[in-house]
């Protein structure tokens, strides 16, 4: 059997299981700013928190969608995998998404982190489109910043 059709039955049957929750991680202003400084994206409500303070309903800065969105990568490489979904793997390829909403904004100085579940495991040729379904808790708050069906190109050399 090949590694991606051995990944792909492993896969298959764990659909529907957590994958693991990564460490909490902390989103303070340097962070926001840098994103804002690297997407061009300087909105009040990110950049200034004096600003903020007085015209958001929030009291304070918060985190970019954008910016939590993308820290699902180190939060997801965090999470152990099995080893054995991994056997004869080269390189895993973002896909893209079929879904994502943001639900609770990220105030400045909170906590993150990310749960992993899988969604579904596709073979193509030797390769595999993984979809894990992610959520994106934040310390404290009972509705997640996010949820999303993030899809990856598990590529194999078989």
């Amino acid at each position: 059997m090949s590694h991606s059709a051995h990944a792909h039955t492993l896969l298959s049957a764990a659909l529907g299981t957590q994958e693991g929750t990564s460490s909490w991680l902390s989103i303070d202003q340097a962070r926001i700013n840098a994103f804002a400084d690297v997407t061009d994206d300087h909105q009040f409500i990110h950049v200034d928190p004096e600003r903020a303070a007085l015209e958001t309903p929030w009291g304070k800065t918060i985190a970019h969608g954008f910016l939590t969105l993308s820290l699902l990568v180190p939060m997801l490489d965090e999470i152990p995998r099995d080893p054995a979904h991994s056997e004869g793997l080269v390189m895993g390829i973002n896909y893209g998404f079929d879904k994502v909403r943001f639900l609770n904004p990220v105030v400045v100085d909170s906590r993150v982190r990310a749960t992993s579940t899988y969604a579904s495991a596709e073979l193509k040729g030797t390769n595999i489109l993984l979809t894990r379904s992610m959520t994106v808790e934040i310390e404290g708050e009972a509705k997640p910043a996010l949820v999303a069906e993030w899809i990856v190109m598990m590529v194999y050399a078989d």
